[in-house]
């Protein structure tokens, strides 16, 4: 997986960043024969300022021979090919510090990713995990031992990758290795990577009772996938914002997108570099606790025309630091209406979207009727709306009604009104002309003009020759 984050305000989490995951050659697996294109070493993903952090993945045996544990950075170093430390499965990777070590001068951050899709991991106690976190922390972080499969390099923290079993022992781990870091000489960093689906199956119990700076989701492979963006039933980035800011013991913890590189990193989820750069800014200019993206993997971004930079490029031309909340723009929501799907409003701090038809209050369930689509700040209906709840008679989208312009008759925006900054664009979905460019809304909106501050309009565009399909933001 790749992460996208600046070193230089890490600390804090302020700064939108990128992370790319390496070590597992996942081009390599998918494409045996291209071997040019086959992982290259740490460093050599280093030489530039697109990638911030890199996981290593992985360490994906706990207790092996020996009682020791064991890492396998495929075409890299594993304990095949490598020669591994007596009487263990632990391959010697030592020639790997001075990538790692030529990193962290140029203010990359490096992890240890623990776990993978098939690692043989887990805790029988808290006692085990933190003697466990002991190991960890002398044999890669600050600690010290006669194992250092790394050599005399320091590693930046540990990420939890874990994709299998509970979530028992994993809060005791985590506590203890903070508390071997509380007095380091440097910052060491936490991080998870939990499935979209909300809660995580194997996560959910160490997320919530213990100290996190950044998860990785990974909204690939699953059904709150990527290529259902859009969709208020499927997409739920909202559910890990709130719970990021309600029920995260760090409420100041970054939640990632996390992305497939390119269509053969995955088995579902991938979008080209544009969808996903316009999905990262809407959720960048929507939601508080956005911190970037992770793509997985790093060898699967260079291969594909170096992806990780286009994304890069957009997280940066979305603004690195600082969040301005939009305002609470949809109609405020009133109990006891009858809500068909589609219908969007606002309640205590989020606008929210129906799933289905409800007259149900919104909350962050996971089995609820409600999305929320965005954070906001200020009154219902802030955003030029008249603060009462106006109810969609359908679920279907309908045109605007009185364009302030002449709508095109040919193209793909034949039949597409003009933006009126009168109208009010009571759902989700509905298309606009404007500036000669088609345009879609993400909510409820009026007033808010296309490409303006507000976020509010996806830009799908210049009007063209070719039809293009009425929910251009959800991808098919």
């Amino acid at each position: 997986m790749v992460k996208l984050i600046s070193c230089a305000e890490a600390e804090t989490h302020t700064i939108i960043s990128l992370y790319s995951y390496w070590g597992q050659n996942s081009y390599g697996a998918a494409h045996g024969t291209d071997t040019a294109n086959f992982q290259k070493t740490l460093s050599f993903y280093c030489q530039d300022n697109t990638i911030d952090v890199f996981p290593l993945a992985f360490l994906n045996v706990f207790f092996g021979p020996g009682g020791a544990p064991s890492i396998n950075l495929a075409n890299t170093c594993n304990p095949v090919d490598n020669a591994t430390f007596p009487g263990t499965d632990l391959p010697n990777c030592s020639p790997l510090a001075s990538d790692i070590q030529t990193c962290q001068s140029k203010g990359k951050i490096i992890t240890l990713s623990l776990g993978g899709a098939t690692g043989s991991v887990g805790f029988s106690s808290d006692a085990q995990a933190e003697d466990f976190a002991q190991t960890i922390w002398d044999m890669f972080l600050g600690g010290s031992s006669d194992t250092r499969p790394f050599g005399n390099a320091v590693l930046d923290g540990v990420d939890l990758d874990i994709e299998g079993g509970n979530s028992a022992g994993y809060a005791a781990f985590v506590n203890k290795i903070q508390s071997l870091a509380s007095g380091a000489n440097k910052k060491y960093y936490i991080t998870a990577a939990p499935q979209c689906v909300f809660p995580d199956s194997a996560l959910s119990g160490v997320l919530n009772t213990a100290n996190f700076d950044a998860i990785y989701v990974q909204f690939y492979n699953n059904p709150c996938g990527l290529t259902h963006f859009g969709e208020a039933a499927n997409w739920n980035f909202g559910i890990w914002d709130d719970w990021a800011r309600n029920t995260s013991p760090n409420p100041n913890v970054k939640v990632y997108i996390g992305a497939p590189a390119s269509p053969s990193a995955a088995g579902s989820g991938y979008v080209d570099p544009a969808t996903l750069s316009n999905i990262a800014t809407q959720m960048r200019n929507s939601f508080p606790s956005f911190g970037g993206v992770m793509l997985w993997d790093a060898s699967q971004a260079v291969a594909n025309d170096n992806y990780d930079e286009s994304i890069k490029s957009a997280l940066t031309a979305a603004g690195g630091t600082g969040f301005e909340f939009p305002p609470c723009s949809a109609p405020a929501f009133v109990a006891g209406t009858n809500y068909p799907g589609g219908s969007i409003v606002s309640f205590e701090g989020y606008i929210w979207e129906t799933k289905w038809f409800s007259n149900a209050q919104p909350s962050s369930n996971p089995n609820g009727d409600w999305s929320a689509i965005s954070a906001c700040a200020g009154p219902a209906g802030g955003g030029g709306g008249s603060g009462t709840t106006t109810v969609p008679s359908s679920t279907t989208t309908s045109a605007p009604s009185s364009p302030t312009t002449t709508a095109p008759t040919t193209g793909n925006c034949a039949g597409v009104p003009a933006w009126s900054s009168t109208v009010v664009y009571s759902d989700g979905g509905m298309q606009v002309v404007f500036s000669g460019h088609l345009w879609v809304n993400q909510w409820w909106t009026q007033g808010d003009t296309p490409g303006g501050a507000a976020g509010v309009w996806l830009d799908k565009g210049a009007c063209s020759s070719s039809r293009v399909s009425s929910r251009l933001f959800r991808i098919q």
